[in-house]
């Protein structure tokens, strides 16, 4: 997998990672340093570990679904570039003010801007492409926009939120009909 690739579907995961970072900066009276590194750090370190997870799971699977593998993988990125599509025109709730930046709720935010990753990890297996230059670029990618996100949240508004969770899913939409084409017109 070429460099650009693997930038562009980093970006395209951290999409989600980079809205929520908006949000919390939104709904925090002060954001102080300590907010913007907890954000940044477990978004990242969750974008990180999540493809890899995938990536284990999916190396068990591949051995017996070689010959249709790259339509898994289109498959897969389409249904999480389409979700973050949706999501980002869809309805949002409104967000309650507690700190996103601790406890459980740090976690489960984590854990939810991180799925879409896993599914990334598996179509990784699925190509055979090696997972821990991708992941570490992808973590690290989360962790600096989820950085921005956070610091700039009051600055960028909501709107551009929705917008950026839409690119992302149009980055991982593109990328999965490059594997495609790639896969049956070579």
């Amino acid at each position: 997998m070429d460099y650009l690739t693997t930038l562009g579907i980093a970006v395209g995961l951290a999409m989600d990672a980079f809205a929520v970072s908006i949000v919390a900066g939104l709904n925090m009276p002060r954001i102080t340093l300590r907010h913007v590194f907890r954000i940044a750090f477990h978004f990242g370190l969750f974008q990180f570990i999540m493809p890899v997870l995938g990536w284990v799971a999916g190396k068990e699977m591949a051995s017996r679904i070689g010959v249709f593998d790259h339509w898994i993988a289109f498959a897969l990125l389409t249904f999480v570039g389409g979700k973050m599509l949706r999501e980002a025109w869809g309805e949002h709730k409104t967000e309650s003010r507690a700190d996103p930046t601790r406890g459980i709720m740090l976690i489960t935010l984590s854990v939810a801007t991180s799925i879409d990753a896993l599914a990334v990890g598996i179509s990784f297996a699925f190509l055979h492409v090696t997972i821990w230059l991708p992941s570490v670029v992808i973590g690290i990618v989360t962790c600096v926009l989820s950085a921005i996100g956070m610091t700039c949240g009051s600055r960028i508004g909501a709107r551009w939120g929705r917008l950026a969770e839409a690119a992302g899913g149009c980055v991982l939409l593109f990328i999965g009909g490059k594997i495609l084409v790639s896969h049956l017109f070579v």
